[in-house]
């Protein structure tokens, strides 16, 4: 409504000028004094100007502005938003379409990982080149041990030299973590069942292998071979340095404590600059990483989900290995959450039926796939 009283307020006023400017010419050519007269001088003098400010305001709104704006916005627009902060203009475009909204936050942490917040879009962590494997190893009927690995090409390098990771058996942390996390490098490891969680955390803090492709102190281009680095454990007296939501309420969250998850909750970091020889990591363009979680068999389901926006190339999935001689015979199903995936086939399968999916799509944190079984009906 406003912007619409702006034009029309702009053309009145031309209007206006106009009539002003007739009304002086009316006035000069009806009236020829006998003698020399001052305001006849002025009148003479004065007409042009109103008639030709009311042209110009009038040729403007009514041709001008529009092709101005829009040729404005064209040229600058781009320019204007590489200036701004990923999350303002986000924030900002979410709103014009949602209204304001608490919850648009969950949006833009999603889109830009972590909380959105980043003061550069440099500080972004966003994986163009990704590619995952999961493989389930059977150890006996009960349990088997899902092994993962996660390779990431970043868009820019990423001012890092620590890994962390996080393990839960917990399904509210588990859904909060990526969002509360306050460190760019991290993956988060759930195991379902409480009974196995501590047992799981060992062998994931024994079996977790890294490899980077990074900068050293002086900038210098650098890759380190695949190395075992033993995690370091958190206390959880600092575990608010690494989640926000042991700090203050996160959306519907409120402030946790610490104290209350000290059994469903683990945290373990890892100092690249162990595997870089006599080098010092300053940032992280690529990382490799392998690892391992004991998991029960009967909770019929594994999964993965992508810690940060990542561009996935494929997710290959191997169970082959899955049975041994007690365990039953076992069908599978894929379940991308996903943008867009080339699921084989929406049906079960036999172990040997599984393959590489081929997602080929940016995957937003809460974004992955699903690998679900059962015992075999035929």
């Amino acid at each position: 409504m406003e912007a619409a009283r702006k034009p029309a307020l702009a053309l009145a006023v031309a209007s206006v000028l106009i009539l002003v400017a007739a009304a002086d010419l009316a006035a000069v050519l009806l009236w020829q004094p006998a003698s020399r007269s001052l305001l006849h001088d002025v009148l003479v003098v004065f007409w042009p100007l109103p008639a030709f400010a009311g042209f110009l305001l009038g040729t403007y709104e009514l041709f001008l502005h529009k092709r101005l704006v829009t040729e404005l916005g064209r040229v600058s627009g781009p320019g204007i938003v590489e200036h701004l902060l990923p999350s303002e203009v986000l924030r900002a475009f979410l709103s014009s379409l949602y209204g304001q909204n608490e919850a648009n936050n969950d949006v833009i942490a999603g889109v830009l990982g972590g909380d959105g917040l980043s003061p550069r879009k440099d500080d972004l962590t966003i994986s163009t080149d990704t590619t995952v494997k999961l493989e389930l190893q059977g150890i006996d009927a009960k349990t088997y041990h899902l092994r993962t690995t996660q390779r990431y090409r970043f868009r820019h390098d990423v001012p890092t030299d620590r890994f962390v990771i996080f393990a839960t058996s917990n399904a509210t942390l588990r859904d909060t973590i990526s969002a509360a996390c306050r460190h760019p490098l991290f993956e988060l490891y759930f195991i379902p069942d409480p009974a196995l969680f501590l047992e799981s955390v060992d062998d994931l803090r024994h079996s977790t292998r890294i490899a980077i492709d990074y900068l050293d102190h002086e900038g210098q281009p650098r890759s380190a071979e695949p190395s075992q680095i033993p995690p370091v454990e958190v206390r959880f007296d600092r575990w608010s340095n690494y989640l926000t939501f042991f700090r203050e309420a996160t959306g519907p969250l409120g402030k946790l404590s610490p104290l209350d998850h000290t059994s469903d909750l683990r945290i373990l970091e890892c100092d690249l600059s162990d595997i870089a020889e006599d080098h010092v990591v300053r940032a992280v363009r690529g990382l490799t990483v392998w690892s391992r979680t004991l998991q029960r068999t009967n909770d019929g389901f594994c999964y993965w989900q992508s810690p940060y926006p990542s561009f996935v190339d494929t997710i290959g999935l191997d169970a082959r290995a899955l049975e041994v001689e007690e365990s039953p015979r076992y069908e599978f199903r894929v379940m991308p959450f996903t943008f867009r995936s080339a699921t084989a086939a929406a049906r079960w399968l036999e172990a040997g039926e599984l393959g590489d999916l081929d997602v080929r799509s940016w995957l937003l944190p809460g974004h992955g796939v699903a690998l679900l079984w059962r015992e075999a009906t035929t």
